[in-house]
């Protein structure tokens, strides 16, 4: 009697157990270069707190687009620009959209002398190769372009300049001493306000148009509940706080 009173309450706890084991989930998600250290910090936190499981690809945003274009499996886009996201909807990829961060450009050396804050070591020329961004593919480049067109540079350095696929490789240029200087993200190289190493001009948001950043929930992603718990879960205090500690606007 009691060991068939024992197995009809074991089994009543697997059938609890089953519709709580049923909503987790699993999410592809595909983030801009710029965005990999605060997601390496956030995936951890959405899984620990949802129960979904991420997968993280990292790349340049206009890359990404041409993926999702030939129909790489993604569920979930965070770009680097808010166009990227909002032509992804106009073209039927994306079915929602949402803002996550402002992003902001920085010049940085490894050699913590070789840039005073400012922008003196562009004008001198002080400096044999200068990494930027891929300006077709990653709008982080394209930003650098603006700030060297303002700045009446961007002849001067044409000779100089090495090209990385994404602002990560671009961040690794500067980071090997491939390059002296470089344009990167201020997130790749700050946490909590402070340089993390070497030495760097932040550069003045009125130099470039605002990097709005937003993210995407691609058709793929649409009825996964993984993929909209994340877009969910980046506008939460406790992602917000990881974002902003990066550098980023919100």
């Amino acid at each position: 009697m009691l060991t068939r009173l024992f197995s009809r309450f074991t089994l009543a706890l697997g059938i609890l157990a089953l519709p709580l084991s049923g909503h987790a989930g699993q999410a592809h998600v595909a983030v801009a270069a710029n965005f990999l250290a605060p997601m390496k910090q956030l995936a951890p936190l959405f899984e620990q707190s949802s129960g979904h499981t991420l997968v993280v690809s990292s790349g340049s945003t206009g890359k990404f687009y041409a993926q999702i274009k030939n129909g790489a499996p993604f569920d979930v886009l965070l770009a680097a620009d808010d166009e990227t996201p909002a032509r992804l909807m106009r073209e039927g990829d994306a079915v929602r959209t949402q803002p996550y961060a402002i992003g902001k450009l920085a010049l940085w050396s490894a050699d913590p002398g070789k840039i005073d804050g400012t922008d003196s070591v562009l004008r001198s020329g002080a400096y044999t190769r200068l990494a930027i961004a891929n300006p077709k593919l990653a709008p982080y480049g394209a930003a650098a372009m603006q700030v060297l067109d303002k700045l009446g540079l961007t002849d001067a350095v044409k000779d100089k300049s090495v090209i990385g696929e994404n602002i990560g490789q671009t961040y690794q240029f500067v980071a090997s001493g491939n390059a002296e200087i470089g344009f990167v993200a201020l997130s790749q190289i700050t946490l909590d306000g402070k340089l993390t190493g070497g030495s760097a001009w932040q550069v003045p948001a009125s130099f470039y148009a605002p990097i709005r950043q937003d993210a995407a929930l691609l058709k793929r992603g649409a009825d996964n509940p993984a993929a909209q718990a994340l877009l969910d879960f980046l506008k939460k205090p406790q992602a917000q706080a990881v974002i902003r500690s990066y550098g980023y606007d919100l």
